[in-house]
């Protein structure tokens, strides 16, 4: 009888296995996925002049500012915990705001311009929904040190050029572009730049950056009494009058080329000076971008570009996709902005007594991946598996130990089975493992100084035609016995046969075999 509630304590107490909400776990294949892509992206920035730095995950909070949209408390959104010595300490939200610490504690060491790329994961304390996580991983690329427009054409151009070295067609993507010093002119021109308007001024610009979504109609109803939407939920509006309306929403009004939406700003915004110093900007960039080939079917001026993030001062960027895909439920919908990025010459400087211009621009990994995965440009399948050497007499676990050695010392990625099972466990196992092979040497091979290699892809292809109990235990013709100094050359020949790469190579060279024994 006391036995019962001892295994139920021991029930109870046992730990639950389960993931918090908003973050998720990655298998071998999207891991991988990532780091092609990855690779392929840092070689666009690398092209550029740009090298790599790294910052801790975790800053002290007040070196990481409140810069994040649409939070009222000073650490909310972010992840912060107090040190043992009564410090505040968060996990960043983005990569540019550590970036800003580290250049300012560095500042003398660095050359200016300094230009740099940075990848890893950012945290978001919020509400976790249906693609909104609270950890997802960026690649950013910065110069900071130069306030010239020709460093934020060059990140438009680096931008462009990054989503066509991952495969996405001209049509498919675009970069647009805007400055925020346009948006003060809007807000300028309708009267809207008093203190006491500030809440006004965030309805305006919201709703604005709602432009894609909601279409002209959605941002009319935003700017006037508000929005009804499909749920019923109703959002309130900025309440302008009809005159103030119409004067932003002509900012949106349809043109030919940048040259004529320049020319459509400058009438628009041409009493206000914010406006007009926005304007320049625009045109000193595109007249770069032309210079250099790049036209508006790659890098559109688009003046409904807002950004979320307050630290940006002059011109702002989105890479959008602009293919349409079915979603599950069978609507056509839009990928939307896979990175982003915009000038913040304030950042650094709060850090020093005096102003460090800065412009730089932020990739979306997983929600990029996800866009390049519907279009077939990146295959998340899981690299192949190692090739397995079982283990067919456990007293000699050192001669088969030696074989996965000879192998690996040869750039051919190998390992020991390290579990209980006999050979058919074994060959299972190798088959889970994505192995292209196995290696299998009992006491006669040995005796005779030959290996069995066992071809488990050939042996997938011939299971269809396999007839009988004894041919597919004679593995189907995709077993055959080699001698041990031919070990490397043989298990290379299938490797070849089958066109496997791994993302490494032997240091010795793929022309150089250690053979087995030697």
């Amino acid at each position: 009888m006391t036995d019962k509630p001892e295994k139920a304590k021991e029930k109870t107490n046992k730990a639950n296995a389960r993931l918090p909400r908003g973050f998720g776990d990655r298998g071998a294949g999207e891991i991988a996925a990532t780091r092609r892509m990855i690779e392929r992206i840092r070689a666009v920035y690398e092209r550029y002049g740009f090298e790599a730095v790294e910052t801790p995950a975790i800053e002290y909070t007040d070196a990481l500012g409140k810069f994040l949209p649409d939070q009222d408390r000073p650490n909310e959104g972010v992840f912060s915990f107090q040190d043992d010595d009564e410090q505040w300490l968060s996990l960043r939200y983005d990569l540019t705001a550590p970036l800003a610490r580290y250049v300012a504690e560095h500042f003398d060491a660095l050359p200016k311009p300094y230009r740099s790329y940075r990848v890893g994961w950012v945290f978001r304390n919020e509400k976790p929904g249906p693609g909104r996580f609270r950890q997802f991983m960026q690649f950013d690329a910065d110069t900071v040190g130069s306030s010239s427009p020709a460093a934020d054409a060059e990140i438009c151009m680096m931008a462009a050029d990054t989503m066509e070295e991952l495969g996405l067609a001209r049509g498919h993507y675009v970069v647009r572009l805007n400055s925020r010093k346009v948006l003060d002119g809007v807000l300028e021109t309708i009267g809207l730049v008093a203190p006491e308007s500030e809440r006004q001024k965030l309805i305006v610009l919201r709703a604005l950056d709602k432009y894609d979504r909601l279409g002209i109609g959605g941002v009319r109803q935003l700017l006037g009494k508000g929005r009804k939407d499909e749920s019923g939920d109703f959002t309130e509006g900025a309440h302008l009058s009809e005159a103030a309306i119409a004067t932003v929403l002509a900012v949106f009004d349809p043109v030919m080329d940048s040259d004529d939406k320049i020319a459509q700003l400058d009438l628009y915004l041409k009493n206000s000076k914010s406006g007009q110093q926005g304007r320049e900007e625009l045109e000193e960039i595109d007249t770069i971008l032309k210079r250099c080939g790049y036209l508006s079917d790659r890098i559109a001026i688009e003046p409904s570009i807002v950004r979320g993030l307050e630290y940006y001062t002059g011109p702002v960027f989105e890479v959008e996709l602009t293919f349409p895909v079915v979603s599950q439920d069978g609507r056509l919908v839009r990928f939307g902005s896979v990175a982003a990025g915009g000038r913040y010459d304030g950042l650094v400087g709060r850090f020093r007594n005096e102003k460090v211009p800065a412009t730089g621009f932020s990739i979306g990994i997983s929600r990029l991946m996800a866009a390049l995965t519907h279009l077939g440009k990146i295959d998340i399948a899981p690299d192949p598996g190692p090739v397995v050497v079982t283990v067919f007499d456990r007293e000699r676990i050192s001669d088969y130990q030696s074989m996965v050695v000879a192998l690996r010392n040869n750039g051919i990625r190998a390992e020991l089975y390290l579990g209980s099972g006999k050979l058919g466990v074994q060959i299972k196992y190798a088959n889970v493992r994505r192995s292209p092979c196995v290696l299998i040497q009992g006491s006669d091979e040995k005796a005779r100084g030959e290996i069995q290699i066992r071809d488990l892809i050939e042996g997938a292809k011939a299971a269809a035609t396999i007839s009988s109990r004894d041919e597919w235990r004679s593995g189907a013709g995709a077993q055959f016995a080699v001698h041990e100094s031919k070990l490397v050359d043989a298990v290379r020949e299938i490797l070849d046969r089958h066109a496997i790469r791994w993302d490494y190579d032997s240091p010795q060279g793929r022309g150089m075999p250690r053979p087995y024994g030697h």
